[in-house]
């Protein structure tokens, strides 16, 4: 069986490497963060304010805003929509993502 990267021909540069809550992720350039955590296996990276319920990727278009993550201390981040650089430090975000 054929990788989705041989089916579409792709040809990404190097793999690169990012960290989520410090495990160390590979990355291909041009990939957001939901793209490089689900690669990963990576389904749930934020929990919601009240009950602390998992989200990850809902929409997948930047829409739905159940995705956020904190990437390089930034909090509210929609990981569908943010590429990521070499060294990308991103963090599970829990509720609001600030210090309440």
């Amino acid at each position: 069986m054929r990788t989705p990267l041989e089916l579409a021909d792709a040809q990404p540069g190097p793999a690169f490497t990012v960290t989520l809550d410090g495990r160390e992720i590979e990355a291909l350039p041009g990939q957001t963060v939901a793209a490089a955590l689900w690669a990963a296996g990576i389904t749930s990276w934020r929990s919601t304010r009240g009950e602390g319920r998992p989200r990850g990727v809902f929409c997948g278009i930047g829409v739905c805003f159940d995705c956020l993550v904190t990437v390089n201390d930034r909090p509210n981040q929609r990981a569908c929509l943010l590429p990521l650089h070499p060294g990308d430090a991103i963090r599970t975000q829990e509720g609001t993502g600030h210090d309440d």
